[in-house]
């Protein structure tokens, strides 16, 4: 089991979209082979960045989900023009 912590930059005034955006991807990733469960989180401290926390069976699972057309459909950030940097991953084993 892993879970993958995907951290985002947020442009200010775009967080509405953003949240929205990525209740999209967490519904695209329901039903897909290994995902298990993700959560949204919102700094406190930092409301522009967010940690998506996402359990999936292994890496290669979710790396399959990233590279897929359906994560591609969703995951329109550029054109969007919604983040103020480029996302990390973090990769955690349990």
């Amino acid at each position: 089991m892993v879970t993958i912590g995907m951290n985002y930059k947020v442009i200010p005034g775009k967080e509405g979209v953003f949240e929205t955006a990525f209740r999209n991807v967490i519904k695209a990733m329901a039903g897909i082979a290994g995902h298990t469960a993700t959560r949204m989180c919102r700094d406190i401290d930092d409301p522009q960045s967010y940690v998506i926390l996402s359990d999936w069976s292994d890496r290669a699972a979710f790396e399959g989900f990233i590279g897929s057309d359906a994560f591609r459909a969703v995951a329109n950030w550029g054109k969007e023009q919604i983040l103020a940097g480029r996302p990390s991953h973090n990769y955690y084993e349990h």
